[in-house]
Order: structure tokens, then sequence, then C-alpha cells
């Protein structure tokens, strides 16, 4: 009894090691392959992203002139907001341009 449990432990504890040696063998093409996948991504989301960009930069300048031509004196916090918000997505475009080399 004893040494059956022996062998069933020891065929557990082998499992993962066979397997782990199967999967060894394309790993390398697959991510190569999704590499390559991911980079032919690559453009479209940048001009998704400034295209984004621009539609809040026009929605801003009307929400910034809807204000001003309220009365509202304060609105550089306003303006501060919808600008920072274009400049990160106009930055973050080129950001993942220049981080995957296209």
């Amino acid at each position: 009894m004893k040494n059956k449990l022996k062998q069933v432990f020891l065929l557990a504890a082998m499992l993962p090691l066979c397997l782990s040696l199967y999967a060894q063998g394309g790993g390398t093409t697959g991510i190569n392959a999704a590499t390559s996948s991911l980079a032919s991504y690559v453009d479209p989301v940048s001009n998704l992203i400034l295209g984004i960009g621009a539609v809040v930069g026009l929605i801003g300048g009307v929400m910034v002139y809807i204000k001003w031509n309220s009365g509202d004196r304060d609105i550089s916090k306003e303006v501060m907001s919808w600008g920072g918000s274009c400049i990160f997505l106009v930055l973050v475009s080129v950001v993942i341009k220049a981080f995957f080399g296209v």
C-alpha cells in the first residue's frame, strides 16, 4: 500500500515537469506572432486616440466659450482641465508609437 502511494505521489510530481517540457517548443513563435499582430494595431489606435483628442478639444472649446459668454470670470480652471486632457491624449498617441517603434 505504501509503495503504491509513493508511486502516485511521484507520478503527480513528475506530471507538471512533463507538461512544461511539451510547452517549451512553440513559445517563441507564439510570442513573435503576438508581437507582429499587436504592432499592426498601433497606427489605428494612435489615430483613434488623436481623433478622440480632437473631439475633446472641440467640446472643451465650446464649454469654455459658453462659460465665458455667461459672464463667468474664472474660466482658467476650465481651460486648464480641457486643455490638459487634450495634451494628454496627444502625448499618449505619440508615446504609443514610440514605445512600439512604429
